[in-house]
């Protein structure tokens, strides 16, 4: 990200019109190299606003043709505006109303937040597939991949840390080498941690951030929030997770190798 500051006289302004008598504050929370403004209108309403260089070269156009594919499938941001220049494009959508996961509020109870997780994963992975147009089998991601690794764009220092110190390299030959032989393909978000995951009046209110979604192995998602469960709330959780979602026989390996498969996104 670059250091630019963001006010209304700087947006476009087909998107300036639109949000002209809203108030700005800043969202700190993710990774995904974009600006995110909260926008709140005087009617109390919120919307999101993201604003991503476009030499990062992280497009949000595939998000935001996936959200529009999702409408009516599953309760996630209504796209209002997706516009570009030539140094920057501006997303604009609906809020998503509630918390996000991992809010401490939800110590207080958290079998309960365990079961909505799992019942969020149970939603997510019932969309039908047969007509999706967004593969992200391993195919398609083990060449992301190497393509990330080459090109230096894996942050090394941000792995995960029983994989400190490695090199993105030698991570990718490890990907290669323990690919999984079969893939059990469902919808999956891609990237379900706590923080994507929002509460509302004690259940699902929706999921944002939508850029890796596609057709997956489940596992891509279950090995995901497991870890995410594990950061926020302690390890002890997990086996309920993996009972609430319905799983029987948990494949470990399958687990290790998509946090492997993270490190490179």
């Amino acid at each position: 990200m670059d250091n630019k500051k963001w006010d209304l006289e700087a947006l476009p302004e087909e998107l300036r019109i639109k949000v002209e008598k809203s108030k700005w504050k800043q969202v700190t929370i993710g990774e995904s190299g974009a600006y995110t403004y909260m926008l709140s209108d005087e009617s109390g309403q919120n919307r999101y606003l993201k604003i991503m260089p476009r030499k990062l070269n992280l497009s949000m156009e595939r998000e935001v043709d996936l959200l529009k594919w999702l409408e009516g499938k599953l309760p996630v941001p209504k796209v209002l505006l997706f516009i570009h220049d030539s140094e920057y494009e501006y997303f604009l959508m609906t809020e998503v109303k509630g918390i996000h996961s991992c809010a401490p509020s939800f110590e207080s109870d958290l079998p309960k937040l365990v079961r909505l997780l799992a019942k969020g994963l149970r939603m997510i992975h019932s969309v039908d597939i047969k007509d999706c147009p967004f593969d992200q089998r391993l195919s398609i991601k083990l060449k992301e991949a190497e393509y990330r690794t080459v090109n230096g764009l894996v942050d090394e220092d941000d792995f995960d840390d029983i994989r400190k110190g490695r090199k993105a390299i030698d991570l990718f030959q490890e990907l290669i080498a323990t690919k999984p032989a079969e893939e059990d393909l469902v919808f999956t978000h891609g990237d379900y941690c706590l923080p994507n995951i929002i509460i509302n009046n004690g259940d699902i209110g929706g999921f944002i951030d939508w850029g890796r979604g596609g057709i997956a192995d489940r596992y891509q998602d279950i090995a995901l929030v497991a870890r995410s469960l594990a950061y926020n709330f302690g390890e002890k959780w997990i086996p309920l997770l993996f009972k609430e979602y319905g799983m029987d026989k948990i494949d470990y390996s399958k687990i290790e190798y998509y946090k492997l498969l993270d490190e490179f996104f």
